[in-house]
């Protein structure tokens, strides 16, 4: 499979009326990458997806296939498997016969298909519940079936939208990491669509993230994590997301409510700066920002606190030995290197 499945969007623009759904999107995937497009509601990601899959087509720009420029290229004849997050079954038709479909309809002889549909019901674990109907199966094996149904085709392509958001969250958590291994021992290239940045961070090999119709980044899920490059991205990417603060900076120290804190940054000179401080990397300290505990979120092995820093919230998240109580008076501060800073005009990072 290896060399299989590369994908290139140019410029692509998609507007709905006067509406933008898309404004000039770019980005490369590499073949037998995990690739997520990672944005909130209306973002643009599952336009993105269908325009890929052929389901739509752009207003302008040009979608690239392993070279090969497919922009005017009728969804079936892409060499694409798709997977819904509705999963798109055939309540009428067993499992074996929903997996064997789409080789019925590509005319493969009938005696190629018991064995494919088999070995693709094998890869997820359902190859005993091949004589039900869709009826019978719980979610997560209804999941299993769309995705054998896709792994059959042995397309160059696996687009997936929003697949697992219909499972609860203990069969979430198993699925993704079973989907993850799928496309590893497949060596099929993923495009996965999703508004879970955790799903995003934990499956991806890299990620575009989306907002208003535009790509805001794109990387692995630890460089955007570590260096998100806009404010908008630093409040969305993390859980929780990221402490966003006015503050002074000046020759290398930002000021926050009255406290000094050491940044790595070099600007010169003094100016207003957006301080992102990510709840994970803040410490309860002797001397620091100062602040009185509001509230207080276990979480088992660690806790969030609500910091109330003089009119200003900030949340922390500390490990479940160093946790205060509410109402406590604390300090808080964070390391020079976990300071991120953002110009707040442009609301680009410095």
């Amino acid at each position: 499979m290896s060399g299989r499945g590369e994908v290139r969007f140019e410029d692509i623009i998609k507007m709905h009326g006067e509406f933008a759904a898309l404004k000039g999107v770019n980005f490369e995937i590499k073949p037998g990458e995990f690739f997520a497009l990672l944005g909130p509601s209306g973002s643009g990601k599952s336009t993105t997806l269908r325009i890929l899959a052929g389901l739509d087509a752009p207003t302008a720009g040009h979608v690239y296939i392993d070279g090969k420029d497919v922009t005017s290229v009728d969804a079936r004849d892409r060499d694409i498997a798709m997977v819904f997050q509705s999963y798109a079954l055939y309540p009428h038709m067993t499992v074996a016969d929903n997996i064997a479909f789409p080789l019925e309809m590509a005319n493969m002889p009938r005696a190629k298909i018991g064995p494919a549909v088999v070995d693709a019901a094998r890869k997820v674990k359902i190859d005993h519940l091949l004589d039900r109907k869709p009826g019978q199966l719980s979610g997560g094996q209804q999941q299993r079936c769309a995705l054998a149904r896709a792994i059959v085709r042995k397309a160059r392509l696996f687009l997936l939208d929003e697949p697992l958001s219909n499972l609860d969250a203990k069969l979430r958590l198993e699925t993704r990491a079973e989907l993850k291994k799928l496309q590893r021992s497949l060596g099929v290239t993923a495009v996965y669509v999703t508004h879970d940045q955790e799903e995003a961070m934990t499956l991806a090999d890299r990620m575009a993230v989306f907002m208003a119709g535009e790509i805001q980044q794109v990387g692995t899920p630890a460089e955007v994590f570590a260096k998100p490059n806009s404010i908008e991205i630093a409040g969305f990417i993390g859980n929780p997301p990221m402490n966003l603060l006015p503050a002074r900076y000046i020759n290398g120290d930002i000021t926050i409510g009255g406290r000094w804190l050491k940044t790595t940054a070099q600007l010169a000179g003094e100016r207003d700066v957006i301080v992102g401080l990510r709840p994970s990397a803040l410490r309860i300290v002797a001397d620091g920002i100062n602040g009185k505990v509001d509230l207080i979120e276990d979480l088992g092995d660690s806790a969030i606190l609500d910091i109330d820093c003089s009119g200003t919230q900030i949340r922390a998240r500390v490990n479940h030995d160093n946790v205060p109580r509410e109402g406590d008076a604390i300090a808080i501060a964070a390391r020079p290197q976990d300071i991120h800073l953002f110009d707040p005009t442009t609301r680009k990072r410095l």
